[in-house]
């Protein structure tokens, strides 16, 4: 017959009961010292002391086999107890006087024990709840090897707080990268934000903090509190939330990683160097507001914003920065939460359903990215362990004098890794097509805007940001492999070549490897030109064709977006000279111009309808302009001028190669009249002809390509988009030589017009 002790033995290791020794509970009493650490949130290594800890057997107590101490340490509690996973009640523990340590010495512990405390925080003692010092460590060492390496694709699925299930207890796996602090805990509304109470385990072969929270769950608030390097407390947000509170509170909230999404194979067709790619710039919290001025969520966008972009003929929607951003004036341009969609609109599940509703219409979205830097906003990335862990420490390297931000130190792998798994995260987690990388020119150079003796030059003795330089490659290379049907735009203001060109394989030279790149230049000239009075453009006509010189060295988006109508710019139609008439006529043909060009289109939200006022991101657009006929004008021209260009390839399909385009006639700078054709891949032709002055001019001889009836595809001066309707019917060519072009035809150029010309009806 078995003895007691042989039943024991027989049991499941991990479920037979320990022996309980109370009265050698001083003997798991911790050193005043480390008491002190503990009470006062010092200690740096709680996982050493709290939990189940080896005690050296002594020789009162020789024999004791597996001899431990159990120690919590619990702020506020009137008793610990110790009791099965099945709740059945072991021993109680006792405190430490003086203190809110409660101890407890074991002995027999078997392998594998697991164990639940039953706590009374005065109210009666709750039900069983996971010890989290009793977990082992959380990270895989697979994850931990990447993340010391800074090669983790996607740190984001560690790092952060994540629900998860440990010892059969559902809660919140937490981790921070924090390698200077001294000492980090997660606090929250679980534990009353006491950083006493939740002190975290510290991986030092990837300077990350970790932690396991039982009933921490979804919808729950958080932060790090960090005692960093400089001796001092920071009370810091996630950098690695999916959401946050919106302002002015500053909390993290637990949310459920959303999961993954496959490849899709039409995106990738429609983001194409070929594809037709008219993008409509939005900034969400000012693109249309409810009658009492209430932002409109995610859901609401998603319905009457995607249904705007299709019935207008875009193909693409850009949104203006929605990562977590305290500051309304910023537009999201100084993010806090980078991997967090801001909670202004709704939560992460809506804003992945209108990115989904935007597909299932047919529609790309492009989200603008900002790693160039980030406000100093103390619950934020700056100092974050008490060091200058993500940024530099030397303001001429990590201080953004324009935007008074700090600048990522790209020379940190582990700063590199946040930012490309960052750039994955939007597009395998909510399906995004595209990331428009801002302020890349503020990137690239170490003296961007900044004075000699203000900046510190690369290792060769020159400005370029080589760290920057190899991020931005790098990026690209990442989001190239691991997601081709997305793309990546570089908002870049300089001559810096090969921006969208690919780097060579060890990513060390050769291009940058974006997709596309911001066509500033074109830009600037554009609307230089378009702002003077049409009496001396003639003077400036190298302005207007000059882009051409260098159209086809990057891959071109031309861009008319927000920041040209902002800070005192004035909009658009404001830009265009004379009375009311010549400042539609002059926005239509600049329109007209810039379809008709090689590159794909952006054009700011009001834009399309000629908003008399510049933006404000305070308020709704003014859509009731579009009860007044000239503003319906230009929003059809709009429209009209999408759905040709999407339905003609010689307006699309070769928009990055010289092939794709031809002057006819570029030098009448007397009459300021330019003539060019687009062809698509089987040499299928359309004349662009623009006349930039008032002066309608009859009898015009102009070479075409090819013999046959030519019909006006689009006329910016048609009436139904407000012009004077000086139209051509069909023209028939004659086997007259004119401009280099074996065949011509005669036509009339409207006023302040560009006209389309196509073979056939008209409608390509």
């Amino acid at each position: 017959m078995a003895t007691q002790r042989d039943s024991d033995s027989a049991a499941s290791p991990a479920t037979r009961p320990p022996v309980v020794h109370p009265a050698h509970a001083t003997r798991a009493w911790l050193d005043q010292a480390v008491l002190r650490a503990l009470q006062s949130a010092r200690h740096g290594d709680a996982f050493a002391v709290l939990g189940l800890q080896r005690l050296v057997a002594t020789e009162e107590l020789a024999g004791l086999a597996q001899l431990r101490a159990l120690r919590c340490f619990l702020p506020g509690v009137v008793s610990v107890a110790l009791v099965a996973v099945d709740g059945t009640w072991l021993a109680d523990l006792q405190r430490q006087p003086d203190s809110d340590l409660f101890v407890l010495v074991l002995s027999d512990v078997p392998d594998g024990f697991e164990y639940r405390l039953a706590i009374d925080w005065g109210a009666g003692r709750t039900a069983p709840t996971l010890d989290p010092y009793s977990c082992a460590p959380l990270l895989l060492e697979m994850d931990v090897w990447l993340l010391a390496q800074g090669t983790h694709h996607r740190p984001y699925e560690w790092l952060g707080a994540h629900l998860v299930r440990v010892q059969g207890v559902d809660g919140t796996r937490f981790a921070v990268w924090a390698p200077q602090a001294q000492r980090v805990s997660v606090v929250g509304d679980f534990n009353q934000w006491d950083g006493r109470r939740h002190p975290m385990r510290l991986r030092h072969e990837c300077g990350v903090w970790e932690i396991f929270l039982p009933q921490v769950g979804e919808g729950d608030t958080y932060q790090f509190e960090v005692l960093g390097c400089d001796d001092q407390v920071h009370l810091k947000s996630d950098p690695f939330a999916f959401r946050a509170q919106l302002r002015p509170q500053r909390a993290s909230v637990v949310q459920r990683l959303l999961p993954g999404l496959a490849s899709s194979e039409q995106r990738r067709a429609a983001n194409a160097l070929d594809a037709p790619v008219s993008i409509y710039e939005v900034h969400l919290g000012s693109w249309r507001r409810s009658p009492d001025g209430a932002w409109l969520g995610y859901r609401e966008l998603a319905r009457q914003l995607v249904a705007y972009a299709v019935d207008m003929g875009f193909t693409h929607l850009e949104l203006l920065p929605l990562h977590e951003y305290p500051f309304d004036g910023s537009w999201g341009y100084q993010p806090v939460g980078l991997y967090a969609p801001t909670s202004r609109f709704g939560n992460p599940w809506e804003f992945r359903a209108l990115v989904e509703a935007a597909h299932a219409a047919g529609l790309g979205v492009i989200l603008d990215w900002v790693p160039a830097h980030f406000p100093s906003d103390e619950h934020g990335l700056a100092r974050f362990d008490g060091s200058h862990l993500y940024e530099h420490a030397d303001p001429r390297e990590g201080f953004h004098q324009d935007w008074n931000t700090l600048i990522y130190n790209y020379g940190r792998s582990e700063v590199r890794n946040y930012l490309v798994g960052n750039a994955l995260y939007w597009i395998e987690r909510f399906g995004i097509d595209g990331l428009r990388v801002d302020a890349v020119a503020s990137m690239l150079y170490r003296d961007y805007s900044r004075e000699h003796g203000q900046w510190i030059p690369n290792r060769h003795g020159g400005r370029e940001n080589l760290e920057a330089i190899e991020f931005l490659r790098r990026m690209n290379h990442v989001v190239g492999v691991q997601r081709p049907e997305a793309i990546t735009v570089a908002e870049e203001s300089t001559s810096f070549p090969l921006v969208s060109r690919p780097p060579t394989p060890d990513l060390q030279a050769g291009g940058l490897g974006f997709h596309y790149k911001w066509n500033m230049g074109w830009m600037n000239d554009t609307l230089a030109y378009f702002a003077r009075d049409p009496v001396f453009r003639q003077h400036h006509h190298d302005q207007i064709r000059f882009s051409l010189m260098y159209a086809f060295s990057e891959n071109f988006v031309l861009p008319l977006s927000h920041d040209e109508v902002v800070h005192g710019k004035g909009s658009l139609i404001r830009k265009m000279p004379g009375d009311d008439w010549q400042k539609f006529a002059n926005l239509r043909a600049m329109y007209g111009l810039m379809w008709a060009h090689p590159g794909k289109k952006l054009l700011f939200m009001g834009c399309e309808f000629a908003q008399w006022d510049e933006w404000n991101a305070d308020a709704s657009l003014h859509w009731h302009l579009l009860e007044q006929a000239p503003h319906a004008g230009i929003q059809r021209l709009v429209r009209a001028l999408n759905h040709l260009m999407r339905r003609t390839p010689a307006l699309h399909e070769l928009d990055t190669q010289p092939a794709g385009f031809e002057w006819i006639s570029h030098d009448d700078a007397e009459h300021s009249v330019l003539v060019f054709q687009r062809r698509d891949r089987q040499g299928r032709a359309v004349v662009v002809v623009c006349n930039l002055t008032p002066v309608v001019r009859h009898g015009w001889r102009i070479g075409v390509p090819d013999e046959g009836a030519w019909s006006e595809a689009i006329n910016t001066d048609a009436a139904e988009f407000g012009g004077s309707d000086v139209r051509n019917g069909t023209l028939d060519s004659e086997a007259l030589s004119w401009h280099g072009q074996p065949h011509s035809i005669v036509m009339t150029l409207p006023p302040l017009a560009t006209v389309v010309l196509a073979l056939g009806d008209g409608a390509p």
